[in-house]
């Protein structure tokens, strides 16, 4: 950690991603002010125009790892960065261009690029924790403000963020949601996935689509067996995993139960 006399100097780097998680940071309005208080924002694409050079406390990284070259820069980034936590679904599993796991990269890029030779591109999208070690991972899609804030407050702390292990179904619970699955047959990955949305889609009558990831433990198996009666087919099943969290482990084991 660093000394008192001298604030704590934050990076925030994005690869393959869509900016959502990073722009969660500059969403956090009142609190932007306390937070620009406590650290020194040293690299910022999204917020400053200049960029500190040298080492960083802290590292806050969004998107997967897609091309050669982030996955040389993404081990610069280690180098640099005494702190490194991965935000969002692309950092902590590849995010839903991880799609391109379960295809033929060559055979898209052929059909989309009038150049495909042109192209640099990986086969894979995965997690920035397949290519260099990691303090800690946010997960969502995009990223809880809240979580956001407890783990930066963690780390001036010096303390491991406080990140709930349940699963939506426990938010649910505290909200006084009826379950939408028992109550009006929607499907719903909430029994399966990380908890940190406050149970945002049942909250509205739809089922959770699995935005945070596989909770601790899942049991997908058993709930594709409760999902099966509510007409949902091998390929409802498989597409049902492989959205936003599609190269998660667990996600990822569970779609391939239900085809190629």
């Amino acid at each position: 950690m660093p000394t008192r006399s001298k604030k704590p100097r934050l990076a925030v780097w994005k690869f393959a991603s869509c900016d959502g998680c990073q722009l969660t940071l500059l969403d956090c309005e009142d609190e932007l002010l306390a937070v620009a208080g406590a650290i020194d924002i040293a690299y910022f694409p999204e917020a400053t125009r200049g960029k500190i050079e040298g080492r960083y406390d802290l590292s806050l990284v969004e998107g997967s790892i897609t091309t050669p070259h982030d996955a040389e820069r993404i081990r610069e980034v280690r180098r640099r960065s005494a702190t490194l936590v991965t935000i969002g679904a692309c950092a902590t599993a590849g995010g839903i261009q991880a799609l391109r796991n379960f295809a033929d990269v060559k055979e898209y890029a052929s059909v989309v690029y009038a150049r495909p030779d042109y192209i640099d591109t990986l086969a894979t999208s995965t997690a920035i924790a397949d290519h260099v070690a990691v303090d800690f991972e946010l997960r969502g899609c995009p990223i809880s403000k809240k979580q956001l804030l407890e783990v930066i407050a963690a780390y001036l702390a010096g303390r491991r963020p406080q990140a709930p292990a349940h699963s939506v179904c426990v938010e649910c619970k505290h909200k006084g949601n009826v379950c939408v699955m028992v109550a009006h047959k929607t499907p719903c990955l909430g029994p399966v996935t990380h908890a940190g949305c406050n149970a945002l889609c049942p909250s509205y009558g739809r089922g959770c689509y699995g935005c945070y990831g596989p909770m601790e433990s899942p049991n997908a198996v058993s709930l594709s067996q409760w999902l099966k009666p509510l007409g949902l087919d091998e390929r409802d099943l498989q597409r049902l995993y492989r959205t936003f969290n599609a190269n998660a482990p667990a996600f990822r084991k569970e779609s391939e139960r239900h085809g190629p």
